[in-house]
Order: structure tokens, then sequence, then C-alpha cells
């Protein structure tokens, strides 16, 4: 991949708020995991997305895969064969599952970003730029997501103008959890699945209530209601299970004692196996 002589410029609201995406979190995992998995002399990674366009122009953004480049100040090299051959792999399992973009790891938009670009410009049309910043400039883990277009000056290509776009991250409460861990910048210790378990009900329980001040604001006329909220919360309330409290008080403690019960029998499985493995070298010395 050649070197370009294009200025790029990097604008943080978007023009044009009818293209949008969203990201599912195990797009995120992998990225961060490539990055720590990266060679000593990288600086950042960069690889495929990929997923599919939404019936209402929305981009999906469900897989990615990463791609050994080599990058300097003046020219970036992909491996474009590796590139192919990843896709091939992925759309045997995923045949629905086609090019929608690229990611790179860092905060925002760089030099090389308009090689790159082109580059999968000639893969898909109108892909989309998705940037990870594993390094915590702004204290936290920023997920931004570009388009680009050529501006020209006649008939010459003088800049590649990347706009921002809304990016919806869509994750249930357990990889929340997850997400949330990989976004601090320091972690004494990975919860349990009890720990987890009581953050989640503390996040809900902070959710009602806000969903009890609202009703309540709408009800004395402090707030101007909204149709949609209220069908949203129609839906939820009518989404619960009919149960007393005795019934659903049983369904929690059978579910919590079988959970600590498989936590048990794991650990008698850890010590069984640590016992044998004792035993066997003990063995071999003697």
């Amino acid at each position: 991949m050649a070197s370009s002589d294009r200025t790029v410029l990097q604008f943080s609201s978007s023009s044009s708020q009818s293209f949008s995406a969203k990201v599912h979190p195990l797009v995120i995992f992998n990225i961060c995991d490539c990055y720590v998995r990266r060679p000593d002399q990288a600086d950042r990674v960069i690889g495929t997305l990929l997923g599919s366009v939404l019936p209402d122009g929305t981009v999906d953004i469900r897989n990615s895969y990463a791609v050994p480049h080599n990058e300097s100040i003046e020219q970036v090299a992909l491996d474009i064969e590796y590139h192919h051959n990843m896709l091939i792999s992925h759309q045997k399992v995923n045949p629905k599952e086609i090019i929608v973009g690229w990611y790179s790891t860092g905060l925002g938009v760089t030099g090389g970003s308009a090689l790159i670009h082109e580059f999968y410009s000639r893969e898909v049309q109108n892909p989309i730029h998705l940037t990870v910043d594993t390094g915590f400039t702004n204290g936290g883990g920023t997920i931004k997501a570009y388009v680009s277009n050529n501006l020209s000056l006649g008939e010459r290509q003088i800049a590649a103008q990347f706009q921002e776009i809304p990016l919806d991250l869509r994750m249930v409460e357990a990889e929340r959890i997850g997400f949330d861990m990989l976004k601090a910048t320091a972690v004494d210790k990975i919860p349990s699945d009890l720990e987890g378990m009581e953050a989640s009900m503390q996040h809900l329980l902070v959710l009602i209530d806000d969903i009890y001040k609202y009703v309540d604001d709408v009800v004395e006329g402090r707030v101007a209601p909204d149709n949609k909220i209220g069908r949203f919360i129609s839906d939820a309330v009518g989404s619960l299970p009919k149960v007393s409290p005795r019934v659903f008080d049983k369904l929690v403690n059978d579910s919590l004692q079988d959970h600590l019960l498989l936590l048990y029998l794991s650990s008698i499985t850890r010590t069984q196996l640590s016992l044998a493995e004792k035993l066997n070298t003990a063995a071999q010395i003697l």
C-alpha cells in the first residue's frame, strides 16, 4: 500500500444523523485481546469488521479479526492475502456476515487511516472506521465510529474527511459488568458470580427508582408525558411473570442453591486434581 499526500480531517459531530452503527461487546473484547497480543514493535492494531446492514440502514457490527500490518510515517502495508483468507474462513461459519468496515486502536484518526480506509472502500461501499482507545487517554476506553468522504479541488483529491457518526453499544447485564471492568484503568480483582449478581441487582434497583420517579413526576404534572417511554414501561411490566412472592422466593432460593452446589463440586474437583498431581509427582520421584 503506497504512501499518500492527502490531508486527514476529523470532525467530532456528525452532519448525517440518518447513518449510524451499533457494535456488539464481543467486537470490543476481540479488539482489546488483539491489542494485548500485538507484536512488541507495533503501536496499534488494525483489523476487519464483520456484520450486516439492517433494514433501517444501521450498520450492525457483530464480529472482527485482526490483520497484520506494518506502518510508518510515510506508508502503510497490509497483509491482504491474510485478510482474504480470514474472510473466507469466517464466512464458512457465518455466511451472512460481510465486511462492514475496519477498526484501529488509539484515540481518533491518524495519518495512515486514509490509506487503510481507501483499501476497505474497495472491499465494501462506505465502510465504517471504528476506533478503540486502548491507552485510556481520557481516563477511559473511548469508542467512536467514523465514515469518510473525499474532499476534491477540481479533479484532484486533497483531503479525506472523517465524520463521526452515532454509535450504539448494546449489551446484556452480564456483558456490561465485564465491559465496565475492561474500561476501568485499575481493577483490584475480577468479581465472582455472586458479586456480579449483586452488582446487577443494585443497578436494577437504581433503574426501578428512576422509573418510579419519572412516573410520579408525570402524574404530578412536573414532567410532560412521553408516549414512547410509556410504551417501554408498559412492555417491561407486561413481560414480568405473574407469580406470587412466595413462589418467586422459592425460585430464587432454588437457583441460588444450585449455583452454590456447582461451586462446591468444582472446588472438590480442583482439590482432587491437585492431590492427584502431587501423588503422581511423588511417585515419579520415588
